[in-house]
């Protein structure tokens, strides 16, 4: 079978995936044009795309002979899963191998934008630092602050015990509740979104991508949270308003935000870029060599299931079966 990589893979991966297909991708390191994304998809069978391809009802037209979307990525809003299964396509991801990696992100991001370290790095490299000074980048606590994880999936639980090594009280809302025994396993506190924003020192996003998510944050939530609170955003960037958020920075509704993801990636809200209280990244959530070798090979997996005919071990649309 012919499987179509839009983005190269680590060494380990694509060793592995060339030994039983006839194997083809991008040989560039940029996303594929529509116009060559709909070349691309013509005469094979696997798809193996990644978050900023829009794989829909076009790319199925276009790809006749197509008989699996291996996405290379946990979150799967990129694809029309509804339209694949329609055309009986399974589609796959790579789930349960980034939350580590992704938690990683998020915490950095949190200890970077409440101590100001970014702000400190750039003052240094513009030789603008005249020496120590007690007032100088004054930030916010972490030690002893309330972490409030909006959505407790894989990757907000993975935040719990990095807030528990500070000492950290944590607070959560989920469609979900869990169990109060899981509850008390873990350490955490239950309470409404409305309640979580108001409270936490630290508001940490890991919803996924719904219709129902979308602006999750907006101007509304932002007013809710307290002046000395922090956004933290490693889930998607369309849960957040972003030109909202722009305007809670600038106001000091909120003190700060810690950003990996964005609106309209790669496009970045201008007015983000002007303001000293943000620490943004490249959406570098899963960016480990590590990780990213692990998340291939569930992509492989996947893969080498269809061509073998087993189950597929990451279906996201069961109905295909």
């Amino acid at each position: 079978m012919k499987v179509y990589l839009t983005r190269l893979m680590l060494p380990p991966v694509l060793d592995r995936l060339k030994v039983f297909c006839d194997m083809q991708l991008n040989p560039n390191d940029r996303t594929l044009t529509r116009e060559e994304l709909l070349t691309a998809v013509r005469d094979i069978d696997i798809l193996v795309p990644n978050g900023p391809d829009q794989i829909d009802e076009e790319v199925f037209e276009a790809a006749k002979r197509l008989k699996l979307v291996a996405n290379f990525g946990v979150g799967y809003n990129n694809i029309d899963v509804d339209a694949a299964t329609r055309r009986g396509i399974p589609v796959t991801n790579t789930p349960g191998v980034l939350s580590e990696a992704t938690a990683d992100i998020a915490w950095a991001l949190l200890m970077s934008v409440a101590r100001r370290t970014g702000e400190g790095e750039r003052l240094i490299r513009a030789n603008g630092w005249k020496g120590w000074s007690p007032f100088l980048l004054l930030g916010g606590d972490v030690t002893g602050a309330t972490l409030g994880l909006l959505g407790l999936g894989r990757i907000g639980k993975a935040m719990i015990p990095r807030a528990k090594g500070f000492s950290m009280k944590v607070i959560y809302w989920n469609r979900t509740r869990l169990e109060p025994a899981e509850e008390a396993r873990l350490g955490i506190e239950y309470v409404s979104k409305e309640a979580l924003l108001a409270t936490a020192d630290f508001v940490s996003l890991h919803v996924a991508l719904v219709p129902e998510t979308r602006h999750l944050i907006s101007d509304a939530e932002l007013k809710l949270m307290k002046p000395s609170s922090y956004l933290i955003n490693t889930t998607r960037g369309p849960v957040v308003d972003e030109k909202a958020l722009v305007a809670a920075l600038k106001s000091n509704t909120i003190a700060g935000a810690g950003l990996d993801v964005f609106e309209n990636e790669p496009a970045v809200e201008p007015g983000l870029l002007a303001l000293d209280n943000v620490t943004m990244a490249p959406h570098l959530g899963s960016a480990t060599v590590g990780t990213r070798v692990k998340m291939g090979m569930l992509v492989v997996d996947n893969c080498e299931a269809l061509i073998h005919g087993k189950s597929l071990p990451n279906l996201v649309n069961p109905e295909v079966g």
